[in-house]
């Protein structure tokens, strides 16, 4: 577990997010935290930020230059693999992309929703997956950790 307390905020900007969330958001940051190996070395906080499409391409066209909606995007505030302390960072998720991911993958949308809290939450800590090699060990973890939350390889097939 967490040597520390961590605060995990979670701000809705959009209303038509599901009520039902913030626990699974909750426990798939702290089992992302025990599997990654990380501990908090003091007081930390993230934020959690549920938007819509249209908030989330404005963050995607102003801090990756690509003018579209994605499903997640981290903004890490500590160093990558640092102590996990302080401010973490936020995570930013849109709404309508993630329903229609999880509807085109046929997997529920509370599973993809964990699943997406979990990848953003290792890009905070510093894991990427910008070469073939930094995928394979982010997906890995990835889906030791969502197997350990009871949801099926997102990678599989």
């Amino acid at each position: 577990m967490t040597s520390a307390p961590l605060d995990i905020a979670i701000i809705r900007n959009d209303d038509a997010w599901p009520e039902d969330l913030d626990p699974l958001a909750e426990r798939a940051v702290l089992e992302a935290l025990k599997q990654s190996g990380a501990k908090t070395k003091g007081a930390a906080e993230l934020a959690i930020v549920l938007t819509n499409d249209a908030e989330q391409r404005d963050l995607n066209q102003q801090w990756r230059g690509k003018d579209s909606p994605t499903n997640v995007l981290s903004f890490p505030q500590i160093e990558p693999f640092g102590p996990v302390v302080g401010i973490l960072g936020d995570i930013t998720m849109a709404r309508e992309t993630l329903e229609r991911e999880a509807a085109d993958q046929g997997t529920s949308f509370a599973d993809h929703f964990t699943h997406l809290v979990v990848h953003g939450f290792l890009h905070i800590l510093g894991y990427d997956h910008l070469s073939d090699a930094e995928a394979l060990q982010m997906e890995s973890l990835e889906t030791q950790i969502l197997a350990s939350l009871g949801i099926d390889d997102p990678y599989a097939g």
